[in-house]
């Protein structure tokens, strides 16, 4: 008989896995809810014309391409914003701004599998859209440091960039939109040396190179600095100055409130999504060479999809990584509240006679939101007992005959191994207790 295996790139989650899977979505949920976002709920198939049309050449080519029995062409999505976008262009069109939207779910990306990286993606997603204002860009920054604080990470820090800045210079080369694409794809994997020899063959002066090739050695923590030297750079290109002025915008809000955020500041960084337009963001923690958050400003795309003009700050949270992060951090043990054990109970009756017992003691103790299990599998008392510590159960519920006819049954608590009889309307207080 054939050995069936999971499809390459995809992963069962075993149940602790699972359980951190679950405590990082119901974070992800509780910060939407502190900011004021709301779930929507997208389809994991959309059509490839619109997860395509501003998605850059890099993501295109690892799609999951069909087509449907209606022959048309469609594919399982490769990130959520082209889903919100086609949402707030379409359904939610006359509903007042800003919006603020949140998701939950996979994605798919025909990557090569390694560590920190599948083929099916876990993310939580934000959006904030209708705004242009640097309050905006800034809240999308401070809501990220938060669900990241929340899920119990250390020493994460933020590289934050914008994109105009290395748009505008290529923009005043009059640099085609294809070969932009192309170089911004190159850098997002930091293979430099391979865009500037694109950058040469598509015949740049050699002002735009130089200035290029001292942006992508600026990056350091010292927000004004590094902010102000790029200001210098690029003085000559106008397009690129108002786009260091608007960083500096964004952080100085960010420096104002307070939350004292690593961060820094890196000329050179470029993302491969085509529709970012402003800042750009990304989370890192030391020792895992992967991002485990990235997003940025996107002021066209809704409007690209048939929308009225509504400019948009998103980003998305991996949430592999982040449990990739708490485990390598070796904090998958001793989470927040919220992942420690919860108490559990396994219900034996002595014999399979009193199982009609058990089974109504177990709903009693179910419907006093106790965690319960029946043995079910006829074990003799002494087996059932090893298997309930080898499960890590908190207490046994032994119901035995002489007991229950004075109205009692047996609690043994298998942490501390002593056990008391307890009258059997007491039994979830005795077990809570």
């Amino acid at each position: 008989m054939a050995e069936f295996k999971t499809v390459r790139g995809m992963r069962d989650f075993l149940p602790a896995e699972a359980k951190l899977l679950r405590n990082v979505e119901s974070k992800a949920r509780s910060v939407a809810k502190l900011y004021g976002y709301k779930e929507i709920v997208t389809p994991i198939v959309e059509s490839y014309d619109l997860l395509s049309a501003k998605a850059g050449e890099e993501v295109k080519s690892r799609m999951f391409l069909f087509k449907d029995l209606g022959g048309r062409d469609v594919a399982l999505r490769p990130e959520f914003t082209a889903s919100v976008a086609r949402l707030v262009a379409t359904t939610l069109r006359n509903e007042p701004r800003p919006f603020r939207l949140f998701s939950v779910g996979t994605i798919y990306r025909y990557d090569e599998p390694q560590r920190g990286r599948y083929r099916e993606i876990w993310q939580t997603n934000y959006e904030l859209m209708g705004s242009s204002r640097p309050e905006a860009d800034a809240e999308i920054l401070l809501l990220t440091n938060s669900f990241m604080q929340a899920v119990g990470l250390k020493k994460f820090a933020f590289k934050v960039g914008h994109i105009g800045v290395l748009k505008g210079v290529f923009a005043q080369e009059q640099l085609v939109e294809n070969v932009q694409s192309a170089v911004m794809q190159l850098m997002d994997k930091k293979q430099y040396e391979d865009a500037f020899k694109l950058l040469e063959s598509a015949g740049v002066s050699e002002k735009c190179m130089s200035t290029l090739r001292e942006l992508v050695k600026l990056k350091g923590s010292d927000v004004k600095g590094i902010i102000d030297r790029i200001a210098d750079l690029v003085k000559d290109y106008e397009k690129s100055v108002e786009s260091a002025k608007n960083l500096s915008e964004i952080l100085n809000l960010v420096v104002k409130s307070k939350c004292n955020i690593d961060l820094t500041v890196d000329a050179g960084f470029a993302r491969g999504l085509e529709y970012y337009t402003g800042a750009i963001i990304e989370v890192y923690v030391p020792d895992l060479d992967v991002a485990l958050a990235g997003g940025g400003r996107y002021d066209r795309l809704i409007e690209l999809f048939g929308g009225d003009p509504t400019p948009a700050m998103g980003i998305a949270h991996g949430v592999d990584r982040i449990m990739l992060a708490l485990q390598e951090q070796k904090r998958a043990q001793n989470l927040p509240q919220g992942l420690n054990e919860e108490k559990k109970v396994l219900v034996i009756p002595i014999n399979q006679d009193l199982s009609g017992e058990a089974l109504h003691i177990s709903q009693m103790l179910v419907n006093a939101g106790v965690p319960t299990e029946l043995e079910i599998m006829g074990r003799k008392m002494t087996k059932a007992l090893e298997d309930a510590n080898r499960r890590n159960m908190s207490y046994a519920v032994i119901i035995g005959e002489r007991e229950l006819k004075d109205g009692n049954v047996i609690v043994r608590d298998l942490v501390q191994r002593v056990q008391t009889k307890v009258k059997v309307e007491d039994v979830a207080e005795a077990v809570r207790n």
